[in-house]
This record gives C-alpha cells, sequence and structure tokens, in this order.
C-alpha cells in the first residue's frame, strides 16, 4: 500500500471525497486500486466485493444490509437520543477511534446490534450506532451517523472518517528490513570496513596513531583503505573530487608519521548537500568523533544515502529554505556509529583549521527507528490509546522517516531565525543548561507550530510531525542519557509538566490520555511563551535574561530543593553571585537542577532496557509493531 492509504468513495459522494482529500489522503478513481472503500451503505459491499484488494479495508456509512459474518447488523429506526461515546475498551494497545471527536456534534442515521467480537465506537439512547468488526481479513467500520447541527459538527465527522481509515486500512509495509543496499555487498566496502575497524584500535584520542611499532601495520591498513576508496569510486561518480582528496590526505597522513591527521581538504571537497537527490549513495571515511557515541577522533567509514523525498525538496524550496540541511539513512558503518549518535558534522573531522560548513547531516532512518520501538514501549506502558493515523506512525519506518526530515528540516533552519539575542547554536558561549534546553524545545516547538499551519493546508505529513515531537519530547528525550545537564531531557520535562497542568495530559487510574481536540493550544502557548522570553531578552543584561529563563522553566518543572537559583527565584538575594561575573551564576547550577518527576523517575527504570537496545539501531534492523489492536472509545 501507498504510504498514506489511498481510499475509493463509492459513487463519488463529493463532500466525503472533500474530507479526506482536506486531511491528506489520496483519493482514487477505482476501487480495486484502493487501501479503503467508502460505502453510502454496508449492502453495497456486494457490489465491490470481487474488486477489493486482499485485505482492502471498508467503511460503511449506513448500515443496511450487512453481510453474515460481521456480528453486527441493522436494527430498527434511528435513536434520537444525543450521541456519545460507547464505554471505553481499554486493554493493552488501545486504539482512540474517537481522538478529536465530539460525538454530541453526530446525529445518528440508524441503529446497529453489536455482538462481540465486533466492538461499539458510539451510542445514542443506549443503542449502537458506530462500531467496528471483521469480514474475513477486512476490517469493516460502520458509522451511521451524520453532521449535526453544532458548530464544528463538520469537523467532528471528518476526524471520525479520517480515524476510520487508518484503522480498517491494511497495515503498512513500508519499512526498510529486506535486501540490504548493493554497496554494502561490494567487496570493496567490505574490505575498507575491515581495515578501518583494525586501524580505529591503535589510534589516541586525537587521532594520531602513538606507538611507532604500529606504524608499518596502520600503513598496510591505510592501504587497503585506500584501495577500497578506489574501488568504489566508479560507483560513486559524483564524489569523484572528494574521493580523490580523500585518498590523498590518508596517504600524506600515513607518510608523515600519523601524527594528528588533518583532513581538512578532503572535507572542504565533500559537498552532499549541493546535491541533495532522494536515493543517492555517499561513502564517508574521516577521522572523527560522533557525538553521542565516540568521543575520540578514530577513522570512521559509513555508507549513506540521501533522504530526498519530492515533498520535502518543495517545503525547502519555499518557506522552508535550508541549503545545509542533508537528512541521511544508514547503508552500513563501523563501530563509531554503533551507538547512540545520530548526525554527521563536519566539525567533528580532525582538521588543521576550521572551513566554514557547507552541511550537516542528520540519520533520520536512526531516529526514526529508535522513537517507533520507544513510544511504542511507552504507550503500553502508560496504557496510552494512540489515534490510529498516529499508531500508523509508530508502525511504519518509511513514514517515521520521512516525519523526522521534516520536523529536522524546519527544527534545523529555526536555529538562525527570531529574535536571538545569542549566537544561534550557542556553541560560542558557556550558560547554564536550561537555556539549551529552551533554544531546542523552541526549535521543536516552531516545528510543531508551522505544521499546524501546514495540516489546514491539507499537508499529509503534518499531524504527523505533531504527533513526533510530542512523543519524541515526552517519552524519550524526558528520561534518555545522564542526569547531568540534560538539556534535553529537561525539555521533555517542561512540555509534559506544561500540558499537563494546562489540563490536556493526565495521568489518571495509572493511564496516560491526551485530549487531542484540545492539546495544540497548550503547546503553542508554550512555544509563545519561549519566544516572548527571547523578545524581551533582547532589552535585558545577560544575567536578568538567565534568571528570566529559570522563572519560566521553573513555573512548570519543580528545581532540585537545595537549588541556590531556587532559594533566589524565592526571593533569597543572597542565594546567587550577582555581583560578579557570570560564570559564577553558571556554576551554581545544579548537574541536575531539574530531577525527574515521579512520573518519569517510575517511567525511565520500566523503559531503561528499551531505550538501551536503541543503540546502533537503523531503519533495517528496527522492528514494526502492530499498529491496530483494540479499538476504543
Amino acid at each position: 500500500m501507498t504510504i498514506f492509504p489511498s481510499v475509493h468513495v463509492l459513487d463519488g459522494d463529493a463532500s466525503v471525497t472533500t474530507m479526506l482529500a482536506d486531511r491528506g489522503l489520496p483519493v482514487v478513481a477505482s476501487p480495486n486500486l484502493a487501501d479503503v472503500v467508502v460505502l453510502a451503505q454496508l449492502g453495497d459491499l456486494d457490489r465491490v466485493l470481487a474488486d477489493l484488494r486482499p485485505r482492502a479495508g471498508v467503511i460503511a456509512l449506513g448500515a443496511q444490509g450487512a453481510p453474515n459474518g460481521l456480528h453486527l447488523t441493522a436494527a430498527t429506526g434511528a435513536p434520537k437520543g444525543t450521541v456519545e461515546a460507547a464505554p471505553p475498551r481499554l486493554g493493552a494497545g488501545a486504539l482512540d477511534l474517537l481522538a478529536r471527536v465530539e460525538p454530541g456534534a453526530l446525529m445518528a442515521t440508524a441503529a446497529l446490534a453489536v455482538e462481540a467480537p465486533a466492538v461499539a465506537l458510539l451510542r445514542a439512547d443506549g443503542v449502537a450506532v458506530a462500531a467496528t468488526s471483521r469480514l474475513d481479513d477486512r476490517h469493516v467500520a460502520v458509522l451511521a451517523v451524520e453532521p449535526g447541527t453544532a458548530k464544528n459538527a463538520d469537523d467532528s465527522f471528518a476526524e471520525l472518517l479520517a480515524n476510520a481509515v487508518s484503522f480498517v486500512a491494511p497495515p503498512a509495509d513500508t519499512h526498510f528490513a529486506d535486501e540490504p543496499h548493493p554497496l554494502v555487498a561490494e567487496p570493496a566496502w567490505q574490505s575498507l570496513k575491515t581495515a578501518v575497524t583494525e586501524l580505529r584500535p591503535l589510534q589516541a584520542a586525537n587521532g594520531s596513531v602513538p606507538d611507532p611499532h604500529t606504524h608499518e601495520h596502520a600503513t598496510r591498513l591505510v592501504g587497503e583503505i585506500t584501495n577500497g576508496i578506489h574501488g568504489l569510486a566508479p560507483l560513486l561518480p559524483h564524489d569523484a573530487d572528494y574521493l580523490e582528496a580523500l585518498v590523498k590526505d590518508f596517504t600524506r597522513w600515513a607518510d608523515g608519521g600519523f601524527e594528528v591527521p588533518d583532513f581538512l581538504d578532503a572535507l572542504t571537497a565533500f559537498a552532499p548537500a549541493s546535491n541533495r537527490v532522494d536515493g543517492l549513495p555517499h561513502l564517508v571515511v574521516f577521522p572523527m568523533y560522533t557525538q553521542n557515541g565516540n568521543p575520540d577522533r578514530n577513522v570512521e567509514a559509513v555508507l549513506l544515502q540521501v533522504i530526498w523525498p519530492d515533498f520535502v525538496a518543495e517545503l525547502e524550496a519555499g518557506d522552508y529554505s535550508n541549503t545545509l540541511f542533508l537528512p541521511i539513512r544508514f547503508l552500513d558503518f563501523t563501530p563509531g556509529y554503533d551507538t547512540n549518535s545520530a548526525v554527521l558534522f563536519p566539525e567533528t573531522v580532525a582538521m588543521r583549521e576550521v572551513p566554514a560548513f557547507t552541511w550537516g547531516g542528520i540519520f533520520a532512518d536512526r531516529e526514526a527507528a529508535r522513537f517507533r520501538r520507544v513510544v511504542s514501549e511507552a504507550a503500553s506502558v502508560t496504557r496510552l490509546p494512540l489515534p490510529p493515523d498516529a499508531a500508523r506512525l509508530v508502525a511504519d519506518q518509511q513514514l517515521a522517516e520521512r516525519t523526522f526530515v521534516m520536523w529536522d528540516l524546519i527544527h534545523d533552519r529555526t536555529h538562525m531565525h527570531g529574535d536571538l539575542p545569542f549566537d544561534p547554536f550557542m556553541v560560542k558561549q558557556r550558560m547554564p543548561f536550561f537555556l539549551y534546553a529552551l533554544e531546542e524545545l523552541r526549535c521543536d516547538l516552531t516545528a510543531f507550530r508551522e505544521s499546524v499551519a501546514l495540516e489546514k493546508q491539507g499537508h499529509p505529513y503534518a499531524r504527523m510531525v505533531q504527533y513526533a515531537v510530542l512523543f519524541d519530547r515526552i517519552f524519550r528525550f524526558s528520561i534518555t542519557g545522564s542526569r547531568v545537564r540534560n538539556y534535553d531531557g529537561l525539555g521533555g520535562q517542561l512540555l509534559f509538566a506544561w500540558l499537563h497542568q494546562k489540563g490536556v495530559l493526565h495521568w489518571t487510574d495509572n493511564r496516560l490520555t491526551i485530549e487531542w481536540d484540545a492539546v495544540t493550544e497548550p503547546v503553542l502557548e508554550l512555544g509563545r511563551a519561549i519566544e516572548d522570553l527571547y523578545w524581551r531578552s533582547i532589552d535585558r543584561p545577560k544575567a536578568a535574561h538567565w534568571l528570566a529563563a529559570y522563572d519560566l522553566v521553573a513555573s512548570a518543572v519543580t528545581p532540585h530543593p537545595s537549588s541556590a537559583w531556587a532559594r533566589n527565584a524565592a526571593g533569597d538575594r543572597t542565594a546567587l553571585p550577582l555581583d560578579g561575573p557570570p560564570k559564577g551564576l553558571t556554576d551554581a547550577v545544579l548537574p541536575d537542577e531539574f530531577p525527574l518527576s515521579m512520573f518519569f523517575e517510575a517511567l525511565s527504570k520500566k523503559m531503561k532496557p528499551v531505550i538501551e537496545s536503541t543503540a546502533g539501531i537503523t531503519g533495517a534492523t528496527g522492528d514494526a509493531p502492530d499498529s491496530r489492536d483494540t479499538p476504543t472509545a
């Protein structure tokens, strides 16, 4: 099936077609091309059944003519009472088919008699008016309701319809767990990878090979590496100049006695962002450290390919220009990337001077794969019912990859846009870690805000980005890494606490729930609060800006009881060295200034094995959880 379920509306109901198209779902002209067929009445299934794709889902907007074996039938008349959610079935893996639906905005058109294993979703006068079931190998949803007269009636009906499409469509099969890329099997790559892996233990932290007794061995290994580069070069003609410079840098390093390496020439010749073509492969071989991976500048070798689908190219060519942005996917790698590192940045390479960088790579496949694994487990642990489209995001590697590319595109460029009172990437300044937390969260919430606007334009990935920001920030960022100045973790804690205190996220009866129809505005509100902080800080001294930033974080996340910063915020003006240089303020920040809440302490213990299991994960090795389990109201 396609990334988003394709839909055919039998007899072409214009209003239904428009509702689906407005939500980015592809509408096709024939039922035998569709993943989901929408019928006016369930009885209409008889005339298209033979032409339907295997496992294609069915949605009926009326109940007449229910076939045998469906476990639901039409009852007499239509209930006149207010439509309400049926009592939920909240087993593990439950899906929220009523996400963003206001049942009272709908009117019943028919009554349904439902028996197990069919599940009622909506009731009126105590009688089912919407339900799900199975017919052989197909999922079926019967929606015997229509928009009422309320202001939001059309939106509620459209959301119910879209949720049903995501639920009944066949499971996605677009993950990458099949044949490896042909380059991985090339003998030149295999010998190069082996030589790099053997060379790395001979290197010191600065990349040199300090023991002269190993130089003969290292020279032989460098020869195997350069032979491998020569062997792969004909398969990578777009990198010819860079690969030639790479061989020269390796040769010069070996001839010079393996001192601190300098690969500036090869690095400046490598310009992958100037030719962003979906699927284009590259060979990367540099002495480099890997962020969140190996801190030493050992030689690493990576085979990768660019991820550049048409919709991302269109976004980048329009309002979201970012010429340095390079989304990539792992094909194969040496041990430095068998870690948590998900970036390839030129500044990590050993070189004699720092040039103007022209690209920065983000491994979207690793981001997507660990997101899928962690969120799948976290939703199970917290018993969070996922909307059906969110469940498809968690189940589908390709959908998740493309979602992360869109998120990263907007996030990355935001570091350079807005009312910034300091260096946008903050790499030249030493400051309290909670300021880094706010900057990263600002960029994520900008991606969220822009996705809300794009969703209104019918962009199919826009809502996926919103899910990704919320779930990754809350479930993974908050509890990943050490508790020493963990600014990404703090950003996740702040988002969770903010939403909880705004009353749109609930932890009740040991179950997490999110009010999907109300969660957007508080997220946007937090983004506006950070932007206002930045705008005001341009007119503030540095210390005053830092104190205001602390107040914003501490307004939702409780500081450590022994914090000097917290005592200052409470009115003790002697707690912080406000009359000295800013270094004193930074030194006064505790390593874990904002400890985990009891919720996150408990969640961290349950999630620790899963989070640890994501080290080295890729799109090809990540699992694909089932996207359709028990539906629930």
